[in-house]
């Protein structure tokens, strides 16, 4: 699916996710969102990945993970979960530009990309963790507020139209 700003989606099949897989440890780690030891071992490990695993297999709520393409290119990357069973919020698990693409506003234009995509299946408001300070500025930036905590006591953030 190719956006109105020029970026496309592609969603990672089941066969094709340990491409993603390298990449998000990679961006958890050299963002500094984990950091100990214990953090890295749950994100590279069985459990962490079989539930996405078995998450992306549901028929209801389906997990997606998704590429963001720019001229056919992968600029970054998304993982997150609309539930239309219950009231239509699309949580966002992961978003990221690749380094090398960011500061040229292509954040925001992904972002973007995603709502449509995802307002096309239900998605009726957004909500994403987050707590590191440039990384909550750009949420801001695109609208979202803060909404309390979640269970880790990591700052909640929510955008509805």
């Amino acid at each position: 699916m190719l956006g109105e700003a020029g970026i496309g989606i592609e969603e990672i099949p089941l066969g094709r996710i340990d491409e993603f897989w390298d990449l998000h440890f990679r961006y958890l780690v050299d963002d500094g969102i984990i950091a100990d030891e214990e953090d890295k071992a749950y994100f590279s490990g069985p459990e962490y990945r079989e539930t996405i695993r078995e998450h992306m297999g549901r028929d209801v709520d389906r997990h997606h993970m998704i590429w963001f393409l720019k001229d056919a290119e992968k600029v970054g990357a998304a993982q997150f979960n609309t539930y239309g069973s219950e009231d239509g919020k699309c949580f966002i698990l992961d978003f990221w530009i690749f380094p090398e693409y960011r500061n040229r506003g292509l954040g925001h234009q992904c972002f973007e990309a995603l709502e449509r995509y995802t307002k096309e299946d239900g998605a009726a408001f957004y909500e994403i963790n987050s707590e590191k300070e440039d990384s909550v500025r750009f949420w801001k930036s695109l609208g979202f507020v803060e909404n309390g905590k979640d269970i880790y006591d990591v700052p909640l953030f929510i955008k509805r139209d």
